[in-house]
């Protein structure tokens, strides 16, 4: 999961909050960014849950909730980035821009959908040298 898509999630769940929380809007927004940063998904849930909204603005909270609800074991933040990876989806974009734009995209090519899907499948498991896990050399032996 994006954590800048998530950010924006956590931004409008305290626009929504703006006039609750006055002049604490600020402070409440950092603090739900610290804990979506280090992949406290329930201590965002917990602090959204104590936003008292009536009527529409309940059911609008609740839908903000939700989003972190189903998807709050995509985000732990801090241990993806101790692991080394991304949390962004820039460089996910970016590869696959490389990968299609080398091959599918250069000038006065034209492509089926089978033929574009057969080569961007070879280009994948070449730039992810994952060739040999997939590639199956064929028999040596010959029928008789």
């Amino acid at each position: 999961m994006d954590l800048f898509h998530a950010r924006e999630h956590v931004h409008e769940l305290a626009n929504l909050a703006g006039r609750l929380l006055a002049g604490h809007r600020d402070d409440w927004l950092a603090e739900r960014l610290a804990d979506l940063d280090a992949g406290d998904i329930p201590a965002l849930i917990a602090a959204g849950r104590h936003l008292r909204f009536c009527g529409s603005l309940a059911r609008e909270r609740d839908k903000a909730l939700h989003y972190f609800e189903t998807n709050a074991h995509r985000m732990h933040y801090a241990w993806y980035r101790s692991l080394g990876l991304f949390v962004g989806s820039g460089v996910v974009e970016a590869g696959c821009r490389s990968v299609i734009g080398q091959r599918l995209k250069l000038s006065g090519m034209r492509w089926t959908e089978n033929g574009a899907t057969g080569i961007l499948t070879l280009r994948c498991l070449e730039a992810s040298n994952r060739w040999e896990e997939t590639w199956q050399p064929p028999s040596q032996s010959r029928a008789a």
